[in-house]
């Protein structure tokens, strides 16, 4: 039986040379403006980032980008706005993709029978749920169209 840790090992080998994204965390302080600051990297697969030592679910991604005045007519454009700006306060590059709101996933938890944010086991195989609303597909195929994906 193919297990979750052990098909995201071998994904670990096959990505070893591949582009990694950064994982930012939020950092509030009285003195300072509110900003986002470095806290890894991970590659991203879809609705998985894997590190070198765990896996994650995606939460918000952003770019960093420098503060700049604009008019928003939606409150939600200007908080992201703030949140891009956040990134770059914080030590991202202009541009750089920032993942924000992960959640750390247990996959010997996955292993042994729990469903884990999007990780389950289906018919005794390890599976993935790529959206809430979505059939769960095998984690292997998904891992290897990911991969694909990534590597371009």
């Amino acid at each position: 039986m193919t297990t979750t840790v052990s098909l995201l090992e071998d994904a670990r080998r096959r990505l070893a040379d591949a582009p990694r994204e950064g994982l930012g965390t939020l950092r509030t302080s009285r003195w300072r403006k509110e900003r986002i600051v470095r806290a890894g990297e991970a590659w991203h697969l879809g609705v998985l980032l894997l590190t070198d030592d765990g896996v994650l679910a995606t939460g918000e991604i952003l770019r960093a980008s420098e503060e700049v005045r604009r008019g928003y007519t939606a409150i939600a454009s200007r908080a992201r706005a703030e949140r891009r700006a956040a990134a770059f306060r914080g030590g991202f590059a202009e541009g750089e993709i920032v993942h924000l709101g992960w959640q750390e996933l247990d996959a010997a938890a996955v292993d042994a029978g729990a469903a884990v944010g999007p990780l389950l086991l289906q018919g005794g195989e390890p599976a993935v749920r790529w959206s809430n609303t979505g059939v769960p597909v095998p984690l292997a195929g998904y891992l290897d169209e990911k991969i694909a994906l990534l590597r371009g």
